[in-house]
C-alpha cells in the first residue's frame, strides 16, 4: 500500500506546502518529488534539526537520483538560478510542514508534476 505523503496545506502562486504526520509520509512526499524530476533539477532544502530534511532526501533519492543540498541557506551562492527551494518545519510530534518554492521555470514544472503525483495518491491515516 502506498502511503499518501501529506495533505495539501497551502498553495500560493507557484509555491505549495504539504503537511505530513509521519516519517513514512515525509518519505513518500520525497519519493513523489523524486519521481517527478526529469533531470538537471537542483533541489535546495532548508529547515532546523529534526524538521525531516534527511527523511525527505531519502525519499527523493528513492524516487530518482538528483543533486540534493541540505542546509542550502548556508551556501546560497552555489545554487543555479533555477532551483527548487524546500523549507521544512517541525510542527510537533511527527507532523511536518514541507513547502516547495520553485525558483525558475524548470523548478516550477517540477513542483507542478510533484503536486499532481501527490494529489493522485490516496490519503492514509497515521496512528
Amino acid at each position: 500500500m502506498t502511503t499518501n505523503p501529506a495533505r495539501l496545506a497551502e498553495k500560493v502562486g507557484s509555491a505549495v506546502a504539504w503537511e505530513t504526520t509521519s516519517a513514512a509520509e515525509t518519505h513518500a512526499l520525497g519519493k513523489a518529488l523524486g519521481e517527478a524530476c526529469i533531470g538537471r533539477e537542483v533541489v535546495a532544502l532548508v529547515g532546523p534539526l529534526g524538521a525531516g530534511k534527511t527523511c525527505l532526501v531519502r525519499g527523493i533519492a528513492e524516487g530518482l537520483g538528483v543533486p540534493m543540498i541540505e542546509w542550502a541557506d548556508k551556501a546560497p551562492g552555489v545554487l543555479p538560478r533555477d532551483h527548487l527551494w524546500i523549507t521544512l518545519d517541525h510542527l510537533g510530534g511527527d507532523r511536518r510542514r514541507v513547502a516547495l518554492h520553485p525558483r525558475g521555470a524548470r523548478s516550477t514544472e517540477l513542483a507542478t508534476r510533484a503536486t499532481a503525483r501527490l494529489a493522485k495518491q490516496p490519503r492514509t491515516e497515521s496512528a
